[in-house]
């Protein structure tokens, strides 16, 4: 997929606000640190459509992007370490749950995690609570500059090893490095592909 137009729409709190238009939509959420606006950014080919931030927490609404006129990126605030209060933290929560329960147009999630690091108990957690609510989801690995191809590997399969303790097989998986741009086109050829399969069960 080659991303032609991709234009900030809403941010917003309540999911009811959100978007009327019956198109797909694919939201990214991670902990706060994990590099989720240079993620958006490179895989749109836009240098500033998603705000970064040296402040982990920035993001605190639900924004839509549309991207090529037929689906809908949302960028939804990060869970954990936020430097925020603990009753925003708790509205945040709250209106993300809203958001995954009650949003139709919702095709999947995006779980982001720092490749860096070891399988994350919030991650975990989190992840668990969409297979529990019926949420389909892939796993986004970020960061993959930092490592070198052999540690990648490895902390990839270290990664689905633990997953596979807890389900019988493994969400769809990417790697990535917004500075190097490395797994643009699979995850947006997921997407494409996806948005095919949808187009095509409406046709029949």
């Amino acid at each position: 997929m080659k991303v032609k137009s991709a234009e900030f729409v809403m941010s917003n709190s309540d999911v009811a606000k959100c978007p009327k238009n019956p198109i797909p939509e694919y939201a990214f959420i991670g902990r706060s640190n994990v590099g989720k606006s240079s993620l958006i950014n490179m895989l749109t080919d836009r240098k500033s459509l998603a705000k970064t931030s040296g402040r982990p927490g920035k993001t605190q609404l639900i924004n839509h992007f549309i991207i090529n006129d037929n689906w809908f990126l949302v960028d939804l605030p990060g869970y954990g370490y936020a430097r925020v209060s603990k009753s925003s933290k708790k509205k945040f929560q709250k209106f993300i749950t809203n958001y995954f329960e009650q949003r139709q147009q919702l095709v999947s999630a995006f779980v982001l995690v720092d490749i860096r690091h070891q399988p994350q108990p919030i991650d975990l957690e989190f992840m668990q609570y969409l297979g529990e609510s019926g949420i389909p989801f892939g796993i986004i690995f970020t960061k993959a500059d930092k490592l070198k191809s052999k540690a990648i590997d490895k902390h990839v399969d270290d990664y689905c090893k633990v997953l596979l303790e807890i389900w019988e097989e493994l969400p769809p998986y990417f790697v990535t490095s917004s500075s190097k741009k490395m797994g643009q086109e699979e995850v947006l050829n997921f997407i494409e592909v996806t948005n095919e399969e949808i187009e095509n069960l409406r046709n029949q």
